[in-house]
């Protein structure tokens, strides 16, 4: 397999605390999904004001009972991410730990910020190696100081993510591997990889977490609001998404599907968050 690349993807885990509520950049344009002119129904009057009050309110990023990472109590700033292969697309797998840790030197050695191994640490979904990174002064703004970094790689009895296109919201996402495959383990999934996806950071909500079942297949979906600031004289944009994942009972194979379903145009004002008139 591939060596792994060495570009750090820094990630402050959203589980530990509040997102930034202010908006910034380009709205969502999610492949495949509907035009604001094909999109479902939107709600409306109190259902519409409770979706703006979680957007603006700066204590608010996820509904309760959502998944909280492990890391999420540790002190300080610090980073966590996957070992990727060679093409940065997909997360690497393996059951071996020595091999897991093999990559996981060779991806140190190239990354923009290297770290002194602390410990290694494993759970049923991957092993993770924890490194006390230390960062010069001429980056950013830090100077002289170290903090915590855990590099993952997963375990492909659990999660194999081989072959998965990590830039795009829909299509093959992935395969769980524990059988018999149950509900609580798509939902654990997808709200554990919500973490690390190419969203920003300040500018989304997840506002409801919910999963469906059939006879063959296993579903969970995460209902997101994005938040984007359109200039100075002009109300935010607001942008709800449902991003829906699939899990096949018989193989665990993971379908994506990123739909669009209505936009708002909202603005605070002091204290009050409130839809714009149209």
């Amino acid at each position: 397999m591939a060596r792994p690349r060495t570009i750090l993807r820094l990630l402050i885990l959203i589980a530990a605390g509040a997102l930034s509520a202010c908006g910034g950049g380009s709205a969502v344009e999610p492949d495949g999904t509907a035009s604001p002119g094909e999109s479902a129904t939107p709600a409306t009057g109190t259902l519409h004001q409770d979706v703006i009050t979680k957007v603006y309110d700066p204590d608010y990023s996820v509904p309760s009972g959502f998944f909280v990472d492990e890391r999420a109590g540790t002190a300080g700033g610090y980073t966590a991410y996957h070992v990727k292969d060679s093409s940065i697309s997909f997360e690497l797998c393996t059951d071996d730990y020595y091999e897991a840790l093999d990559w996981e030197s060779s991806d140190n050695v190239d990354r923009v910020v290297n770290g002194v191994f602390v410990d290694a640490h494993e759970n049923e979904k991957y092993f993770e190696f924890v490194r006390e990174l230390q960062y010069s002064s001429d980056v950013g703004n830090v100077q002289g100081e170290t903090t915590l970094g855990f590099a993952r790689v997963f375990k492909c009895s659990s999660i194999n993510r081989n072959g998965v296109d990590r830039n795009l919201r829909d299509g093959f996402g992935g395969t769980l591997n524990n059988q018999p495959l149950t509900a609580a383990a798509v939902r654990d999934f997808t709200e554990y990889l919500w973490q690390f996806e190419f969203f920003t950071a300040s500018a989304r909500k997840v506002l409801d977490t919910y999963t469906t079942e059939t006879d063959h297949a296993i579903g969970h979906t995460l209902r997101i609001a994005f938040l984007y600031n359109q200039g100075a004289d002009r109300c935010d944009r607001i942008e709800v998404v449902d991003w829906n994942f699939s899990a096949d009972r018989a193989t665990g194979d993971i379908s994506r599907s990123f739909r669009f379903l209505y936009g708002l145009e909202a603005e605070r004002v002091d204290s009050t968050a409130r839809q714009c008139d149209t």
